[in-house]
């Protein structure tokens, strides 16, 4: 407790922790109905997207928030309609252009800027890297994303599970389709900045398939992955500050120490 009181005498901290837990909510809850519909990647590859774009933005000079949102929301969008219209499968549509948007961003970057400190940070994450714009933008989208699976549980339930039967009785697919892919969209744009790039796509990935080892239900899964998500980033978060290590790396650790345990408690489970 000392070490958490410790953080919350620095503003910066405060904002990192705050926005940082929002944001690991968001993609938690998020992540159990992409990874139930195998688009677990797409974290991965909206994250180098949104490299590309705010390569692009740094280099002209204009805000990197501003420019890379909407560019990540449309190719969110484009992802959707590529997989849903076409015989590309969707780990090759995120693949695709995940690798065509990181080529873009370096050959940006090594032409105009170079390497430079804000770019290295878009790549590994800094702790420094959440402002108060964004810490707002986090409080916002949390309580959307909240409201989506409060409100239209079922609506989600069936989404995720069979579209077809979902379409049957009377979901209109698309449109869920199109506010996960958004609201994903804008996580990763936000999470990316204390991330990374390379690590954005764990806070997606982790809680979810964690909280399967243990739990079945949709609505147990989707509970455990919201609630280990958050304390998956504070532990992360004060290892990172009582061990000076990078503030992603130590928050992918911790993810995978709770995937282990939850592993081992399910194979202890089933000995029973």
């Amino acid at each position: 407790m000392n070490i958490l009181s410790e953080m919350l005498s620095y503003p910066f901290l405060v904002r990192a922790l705050v926005g940082g837990m929002l944001v690991s909510l968001c993609a938690s809850l998020l992540g159990v109905s992409l990874v139930l519909k195998r688009y677990s990647m797409i974290g991965d590859g909206l994250s180098h997207v949104s490299f590309g774009a705010l390569s692009i933005a740094l280099a002209m000079g204009w805000s990197p928030l501003k420019v890379s949102i909407p560019v990540v929301v449309l190719a969110a969008f484009f992802l959707l309609r590529i997989t849903e219209n076409s015989r590309i499968k969707s780990d090759a549509a995120i693949a695709m252009i995940s690798a065509s948007a990181l080529a873009i961003g370096i050959i940006v970057t090594s032409l105009t800027t170079g390497m430079t400190t804000d770019v290295s940070s878009y790549m590994f994450g800094s702790i420094l890297a959440m402002t108060k714009e964004d810490m707002a933008l986090a409080v916002v989208l949390s309580l959307v994303v909240l409201g989506l699976f409060v409100i239209c549980y079922n609506q989600m339930f069936a989404v995720t599970f069979d579209e077809n039967f979902a379409r049957a009785t009377g979901v209109n697919v698309g449109f869920y389709n199109m506010v996960i892919s958004v609201l994903t969209a804008v996580t990763i744009v936000l999470g990316m900045r204390m991330m990374g790039a390379m690590l954005i796509s764990s806070l997606v990935i982790f809680p979810c398939l964690t909280s399967m080892r243990v739990f079945k239900s949709f609505g147990g899964v989707m509970i455990s992955s919201g609630l280990l998500s958050l304390v998956c980033f504070l532990l992360g978060m004060m290892a990172s500050y009582q061990f000076s290590t990078p503030a992603g790396a130590s928050v992918v650790v911790v993810n995978l120490a709770a995937f282990v345990i939850f592993g081992a408690w399910q194979m202890l489970g089933r000995r029973k």
